[in-house]
C-alpha cells in the first residue's frame, strides 16, 4: 500500500522518468516497465497512478506546458515595456532546461505522436496557441493588428524551427545564436512596419500632396 503523502513524489517522479525515458529512445517506444525503473517505482505502482502510458505520456506533456507558462508569466511581469516582453518571451522558449537533449527529443516524439493520437494534438495546440497570444499581446501595442499577427506568426514559426534544429545533431543552434536570431527578425520587422507607416502618413499629409 502506498505511503500516506507520496502519491505528489512518486506522481512527479514517473512524469521526469517519462520526459528522460522517452527522451534517451527519442520516441514513444519505451514501456511502462522501463518509465517505472527510470522512476524508482514498481510497473504495478505507475499504472496505480496513471493507468496507462499514453495517460502518463499526456501529463509529463501537460507538466512541460505548466512550467513553460510559470516561466513566462514571471518573466513578462519583470518586463517593463512591450518590447522588452517580446524579449522576455524569446528567452523563456530558448532557456537552459527547455534545451537539454532529452528534452528536445522527448519534444519531437511528443509530435511525432500528435499525428496518431488527439489528446496529444489537442496539447500541442495549445502550446501554439498559447506563444501566438503572448506575441500578439505586445505586438499590437508596437503595430497595427494586421502587421502583429504577420510579426507574430513569422517569430513563433523561427522559435519553433530553431528548437527543431536543435535536435540535429550536425546542425544545432546555440540558446545565445537561437536568441539573437529571432530577436533580429523582430527588430527588423518592427523597423519595416514603423518605415512603411511613415512613408503612408507622409502620402496623406497636405505638404506631401501639394508637393
Amino acid at each position: 500500500m502506498p505511503k500516506v503523502g507520496m502519491e505528489p513524489v512518486r506522481r512527479k517522479a514517473l512524469v521526469d522518468a517519462t520526459l528522460r525515458a522517452v527522451g534517451d529512445h527519442g520516441s514513444l517506444t519505451v514501456t511502462m516497465s522501463e518509465i517505472a525503473r527510470h522512476a524508482g517505482v514498481s510497473p504495478a505502482l505507475a499504472h496505480h497512478y496513471f493507468g496507462s502510458k499514453e495517460q502518463l505520456v499526456i501529463e509529463t506533456i501537460r507538466s512541460l506546458l505548466r512550467q513553460l507558462r510559470q516561466d513566462a508569466v514571471t518573466a513578462l511581469k519583470a518586463a517593463a515595456t512591450p518590447r522588452e516582453k517580446l524579449s522576455a518571451i524569446i528567452r523563456v522558449n530558448f532557456q537552459a532546461h527547455q534545451f537539454a537533449p532529452e528534452t528536445v527529443a522527448a519534444w519531437l516524439a511528443f509530435y511525432s505522436e500528435a499525428q496518431r493520437s488527439e489528446a496529444v494534438r489537442r496539447l500541442l495546440v495549445v502550446y501554439a496557441r498559447r506563444l501566438n497570444s503572448n506575441l500578439l499581446s505586445s505586438l499590437r501595442l508596437l503595430c497595427p493588428a494586421g502587421y502583429a499577427a504577420q510579426i507574430a506568426d513569422g517569430a513563433a514559426a523561427m522559435i519553433d524551427g530553431l528548437y527543431l534544429r536543435q535536435a540535429l545533431k550536425s546542425a544545432p543552434v546555440s540558446i545565445e545564436s537561437s536568441i539573437a536570431l529571432t530577436e533580429r527578425y523582430l527588430t527588423a520587422q518592427l523597423a519595416a512596419v514603423a518605415g512603411a507607416s511613415s512613408a503612408a502618413a507622409a502620402r496623406r499629409s497636405p505638404v506631401a500632396r501639394e508637393a
